[in-house]
């Protein structure tokens, strides 16, 4: 049995093998899933995340950078693996030697790529609006030059949705937008003998909200990780989505703080009355916000204690006041359940003023990741 130590993440594979078959049943039966596991799987652990989805049968996946895609083949992942972001030409052999698909993210980068010498796979990048990366969608003779380099294997197109999330007529109208001038340039290569290629433009919120469009994949990202950006997000569909992640620590020392008398860096908190502090073994080095100084929570022993002061690089102080029973070595849920109560990714999100991707991506790479329930067997 693995000892847990000072802070860790705890990975349910079953609640993970029941998100997968939540996304397979929205989406039309010939679009797949192409899992974003960057950044290290949204903090879940890459490699342990990739595995397990290999085992479900999953086929395609992105990543943001060739380094996260070799850290993957290295592990043994067999799947295609699309690299969304920027590669330098410095790198491009790494795309060849551990056969990458790249994106191309412009006309002057496919050249770029094509004259790199060997045969590279690809997928083209369109911008429908979101004004990042890819070829303009109104640039037609821009996009059709790219498949003029013979040393492009263009397999895939694809675009970007920016307001998917958004409910307002605005952020719906403009979305619709965007899928339109996707279909366009689709169309388009269709009527200039342009096939062969596959598709796909929704994340998480674009099948969420925009369920019935016909791509060949979804680029799933955080609610495949059973969690939303914020916990007011609501959207056209809402399957039964499990958390992957738990985030958990340990109680380091109980002690009283006397009326009157301040803690930690910069004396944030002054007590009121009399109380009883508990020091916790996690900081922002482990990827806890220092946004959450006097406002987040944690759950002990089924309650809520309320942080105190500032957070530091490697601890974070609670108020414990009241609390029946607690000691050194107890556990401390900052996203995950203790008993009947329940923080979620998104919960601590909005106290700290940002989404869940973000708090999800930023924890440190000193955390065990520790399989709370394993993949089942096939």
């Amino acid at each position: 049995m693995y000892q847990k130590g000072r802070a860790w993440i705890e990975l349910n594979l079953e609640n993970l093998a029941h998100n997968v078959k939540q996304f397979q049943s929205l989406l039309p039966a010939q679009c797949m899933l192409m899992p974003a596991i960057k950044a290290n799987a949204y903090g879940h652990g890459a490699v342990i995340i990739g595995q397990a989805l290999e085992e479900m049968g999953i086929t395609d996946f992105c990543v943001a950078s060739v380094s996260e895609a070799v850290e993957l083949r290295n592990a043994g992942i067999t799947g295609r693996i699309l690299v969304l972001g920027y590669t330098s030409p410095r790198q491009f052999a790494e795309l060849v030697r551990y056969r990458l698909t790249q994106t191309v993210i412009d006309l002057a980068y496919a050249r770029q790529l094509h004259d790199f010498g060997a045969m590279l796979e690809v997928h083209v990048g369109i911008d429908t609006g979101m004004h990042r990366l890819g070829e303009r969608s109104d640039r037609l003779d821009r996009i059709l030059k790219i498949w003029e380099f013979k040393n492009l294997n263009i397999t895939g197109v694809f675009s970007h949705l920016c307001v998917s999330d958004g409910v307002v007529d605005t952020e719906r109208d403009y979305t619709l937008q965007q899928i339109a001038s996707f279909h366009a340039v689709v169309d388009a290569l269709h009527r200039n003998g342009i096939f062969g290629f596959k598709t796909h433009m929704q994340g998480s919120y674009g099948v969420l909200n925009y369920p019935g469009l016909q791509f060949d994949y979804a680029r799933i990202g955080i609610a495949l990780y059973g969690a939303y950006s914020l916990p007011r997000h609501q959207t056209v569909v809402t399957p039964c989505l499990k958390p992957v992640l738990s985030l958990k620590s340990r109680v380091e020392c109980v002690k009283p703080l006397h009326t009157g008398e301040s803690i930690g860096y910069g004396l944030t908190f002054t007590a009121s009355d009399e109380m009883q502090i508990a020091a916790v073994s996690i900081g922002y080095a482990d990827g806890i916000p220092r946004e959450l100084s006097n406002k987040g929570r944690v759950l002990v022993n089924g309650c809520h204690a309320p942080m105190i002061g500032r957070i530091c690089m490697d601890q974070l102080l609670i108020d414990v006041t009241g609390f029946p029973r607690i000691s050194a070595g107890d556990e401390v849920v900052l996203i995950g359940s203790s008993r009947e109560r329940e923080i979620f990714a998104s919960d601590v999100a909005d106290c700290a003023d940002t989404i869940s991707n973000e708090i999800l991506s930023r924890l440190g790479s000193r955390l065990e990741r520790v399989l709370e329930v394993p993949l089942p067997c096939a």
